[in-house]
């Protein structure tokens, strides 16, 4: 008999259980949850906070999940080191685990730069986990005045799940656009006018220098008072327990095809791991809720003795922001194809005869079928690209591929 030991209790972990449990029915799995909170899918915990949906629609996996699959939760404790002599993952209250194989589905956390005069702010708050919504929510009234640092994706979502709970939300950036890791500076430009419509304030390239009480002192020495503050300039991959070990880190964890580290019998998966982008051509985190539950699953499965890789991972993204909706997937580069109007566009890249990426705001289109063929770098010389390019459509494919695909279905 094994003993599996995953170290942290989110997406990845739920994908690590089911990979196990997919080849050993019969060994121990024990998690270690840093949070006392059963696993719930952190995307929406904005949709909490505005009142959309409740503690029980978050939940990732019914309430029996742990039990169905014969695993024990250990809630509100922490790894902090993984003994690869005795074989035993130390906790912080003393204890040990032993285990067999270990995955480290740590994520990540909050990166806040060291403002000075930020230690004298009274109501500051982070945004990535069901704690720090609920201890926003508790804070904020009709009153508040919120200055949101970041404009990224965990920034806009803040905004938008206290946005009818308070008098005015200014969110600023050093970046020149919202979304800069998303978007380019026009595609960020429509949802940005989108976003200024409803009411929310934009301070672009410019940021807080320092804090004093309820004053923000921005680097171009104007200053933004406020009742709440939130800290989203971004995240960190939590590599320290793997680092520490001695395995291969850069930004994330280094994981191979089936999820392992450089470290035998440590794997890794999800927010804190490093894996290979098939569109971008070399590893980078990919901190995405698919990609996590399958990192975890081929993770899982490889533990428990079987065989699986991954190889089609990609960056992905499906957002709504105050009613306008925008996905994307692959990277932009190459060829570029265009429809716009004022407010939406859609943008397709295509490079060596394959689809590299795209990205859609506010235009209802199938991406699924886009994202497929960036994955398995479908040749577009196969396809019916003119059908391609005005809409993501099982007619780009040949009747006979049809017929293969679809099992005689059109």
């Amino acid at each position: 008999m094994s003993e599996y030991v995953i170290i942290g209790n989110g997406v990845a972990s739920v994908g690590c259980i089911e990979g196990i449990r997919s080849s050993d029915k019969e060994s121990g799995i024990t998690v270690v949850s840093a949070e006392n909170h059963f696993v719930y899918g952190r995307p929406l915990i904005s949709y909490l906070l505005e009142g959309k949906t409740d503690i029980d629609h978050i939940n990732y996996r019914p309430e029996d999940f742990y039990d169905q699959n014969n695993c024990k939760v250990l809630y509100g404790k922490k790894a902090v080191s993984i003994d690869k002599k005795s074989g035993k993952v130390v906790l912080d209250d003393g204890s040990a685990l032993p285990f067999s194989s270990v995955c480290v589905a740590a994520g990540s956390c909050p990166f806040v730069p060291p403002f000075k005069g930020l230690e004298k702010v009274t109501n500051k708050f982070s945004f990535m986990t069901l704690d720090d919504a609920n201890a926003l929510g508790a804070a904020v009234t009709k009153e508040s005045k919120v200055l949101i640092i970041g404009s990224g994706l965990i920034g806009l979502k803040c905004a938008e799940g206290i946005f009818e709970k308070v008098a005015s939300i200014t969110v600023c950036d050093l970046a020149d656009r919202i979304l800069p890791s998303i978007f380019d500076a026009e595609c960020a430009g429509i949802m940005q006018k989108h976003l200024e419509k409803k009411g929310i304030k934009f301070i672009l390239g410019n940021s807080a220098s320092e804090f004093k009480e309820n004053r923000a002192i921005m680097q171009d020495g104007s200053e933004i008072e406020f009742d709440v503050l939130v800290l989203a300039v971004g995240v960190r991959a939590n590599v320290g327990l793997v680092k520490d070990l001695g395995g291969e880190v850069n930004r994330g964890i280094i994981v191979d095809e089936k999820m392992k580290t450089s470290i035998d019998d440590v794997y890794a998966a999800g927010d804190c791991t490093e894996g290979f982008d098939v569109s971008f051509g070399r590893k980078r985190v990919l901190a995405l809720l698919p990609n996590a539950y399958m990192q975890g699953y081929t993770a899982g499965v490889n533990m428990a003795g079987g065989e699986k890789e991954q190889k089609d991972a990609i960056p992905m993204n499906s957002l709504g922001l105050f009613g306008l909706h925008a996905m994307t997937a692959g990277t932009y580069e190459g060829e570029l194809y265009e429809e716009k109007g004022e407010d939406f566009i859609k943008r397709i890249f295509t490079k060596d005869n394959v689809l590299k990426g795209f990205i859609i705001i506010g235009k209802n289109e199938r991406a699924g079928i886009y994202t497929s063929l960036i994955k398995n770098k479908v040749p577009l010389d196969t396809l019916d690209f003119e059908a391609l390019r005005q809409g993501a459509s099982t007619l780009i494919f040949s009747k006979e591929e049809r017929k293969k695909i679809f099992g005689g279905l059109q």
